[in-house]
């Protein structure tokens, strides 16, 4: 386990990052075509993105369905590429001159580099999976790590097959421990990921229903979720909310190792936990093992997702007495709070999952003040759309708010207005832009509003038309 040093001590430590040489792509794809270099020779930096083509890099043409980065080749030999890797099947695109390497796919071969990369690391490599909050653990998790020194972790959505590796590339050999976030909306894409990270510790926040119209069920979601421990360590560590049935039997067909579980002192599952935090919400603090952590982020929901960070940070040898006051930053249009005059906006408007909309509205619920909604379509719910977008709108009608816009169409906006039909104010629209004209006469000075939707709704738009309340 890394020790905890002062900051000072850990930026003087940062030094160039593991150099993979030309004999590891050797030793995986034989040898290269087009040119020659010694086998000992350093690779250069590793890029993907053919506007930033360098000189000195190793380029890996990915290809999707709407791009072929194959077609670059001929730019990347003429920027002074070092070499790149070139898919089997357009090896005609690859230019005389060009030191390559062949590759039945590039997007694999990219990952294969990456892990490579991944072994030559000292640092733990923390992976965090889950139905609701990937994100916002992620960064709770490298908050809790900094007082290791650096530490590396995914950035905006990092969490594909594209963006995992790009994470792991990133850490040197200064960085003393890497954050990989992963997504997926199938089964299969979790275990990839995880054979590319090898990680060391793994967190699943939760098992919910986003997706379910991809996997079918709440068991299936659980377990494509716990293909995070397919490459774990096996002397890893699993950290978890106790009390889910659903996960347990899922983690028990695909674990054998250690598991640490966590749990808010008045949850079910508190009695089967290792990490139990006492939640004081005035105050928006943990108390934990009889130290105060005060909460950076707001809600119930946010408390749980710190123990699982906290969790994290004790195995990796942080002491709670280092984590009392954290410096979190979310990306935005996730547990962001904006005042804009007299106005409060709850800003949730990048994605959304039924799990993650009921957290939200519980959050509004202990706001001050007149407390109004505004909720878009939940995607990839399958033929349990309908009656979870009703849920979330009872929901709405039992925290008792005060006025809810229906941003969707069809059999969901149906089910929702009518769930809500006992709200003292209700209106149902078809786009963000549209639910600026209800609010405008609704709204008043101390007055807390909710902004929630998946991220296709875009319902961003609807911030800048919200009324100028002094």
């Amino acid at each position: 386990m890394p020790s905890v040093e002062s900051a000072e001590s850990a930026a003087a430590a940062a030094v160039p990052a593991p150099q993979l040489q030309v004999a590891d792509l050797i030793a995986q794809w034989g040898q290269p075509r087009g040119a020659s270099l010694d086998p000992a020779t350093p690779l250069g930096p590793i890029g993907t993105d053919s506007r930033q083509l360098a000189a000195g890099q190793l380029f890996i043409p990915l290809v999707g369905e709407r791009f072929d980065g194959h077609g670059f080749l001929e730019q990347a030999l003429q920027c002074g590429a070092q070499a790149a890797l070139v898919q089997r099947d357009r090896a005609n695109a690859a230019p005389a001159g060009l030191l390559h390497w062949l590759v039945d796919d590039t997007l694999d071969a990219y990952q294969q580099v990456a892990l490579l990369h991944r072994r030559q690391l000292q640092a733990p490599v923390v992976a965090v999976t889950g139905s609701a909050g990937k994100t916002t653990t992620r960064e709770l998790i490298r908050a809790s790590l900094a007082p290791l020194g650096p530490v590396v972790a995914s950035s905006g959505n990092e969490n594909n097959d594209i963006g995992v590796p790009l994470t792991l590339l990133k850490a040197g050999t200064g960085t003393r421990a890497v954050v990989v976030e992963m997504g997926m909306r199938g089964l299969g894409e979790i275990d990839r990921l995880s054979r590319t990270a090898e990680p060391s510790v793994a967190v699943i926040t939760n098992i919910g229903t986003a997706h379910i119209g991809r996997l079918g069920s709440r068991e299936a979601i659980a377990t494509a979720k716990c293909e995070i421990t397919s490459r774990l360590h096996p002397e890893g560590l699993v950290v978890i909310p106790a009390g889910d049935p659903l996960l347990e039997a899922a983690l028990a067909r695909a674990w054998a190792g250690r598991t640490l579980r966590v749990a808010l002192a008045d949850d079910p599952g508190a009695g089967e936990a290792s990490l139990v935090g006492q939640w004081q919400p005035e105050q928006n603090f943990l108390l934990v093992e009889g130290e105060p952590v005060q909460l950076p982020l707001e809600g119930r929901h946010n408390a749980r997702n710190l123990l699982l960070a906290l969790a994290v940070a004790q195995h990796l040898g942080v002491p709670l007495a280092l984590q009392r006051q954290l410096d979190v930053a979310v990306p935005g249009g996730r547990n962001r709070r904006l005042q804009q005059g007299g106005l409060t906006v709850l800003d949730e408007t990048y994605n959304a999952s039924p799990e993650a909309v009921l957290a939200a509205l519980d959050l509004l619920a202990s706001q001050p003040g007149r407390r109004f909604a505004v909720l878009g379509t939940m995607l990839e719910l399958g033929d349990r759309s309908v009656e979870l977008h009703r849920a979330v709108a009872e929901r709405a009608v039992q925290r008792g708010l005060d006025g809810l816009v229906v941003v969707s169409r069809g059999a969901e906006a149906e089910a929702m207005a009518a769930a809500a039909a006992a709200l003292p104010r209700l209106a149902v629209v078809d786009s963000p832009e549209g639910a600026a004209e209800p609010l405008a006469h609704w709204l008043q000075s101390g007055d807390v509003v909710l902004l929630k939707a998946s991220r296709g709704v875009a319902l961003e738009r609807l911030l800048p038309l919200l009324p100028e309340l002094p």
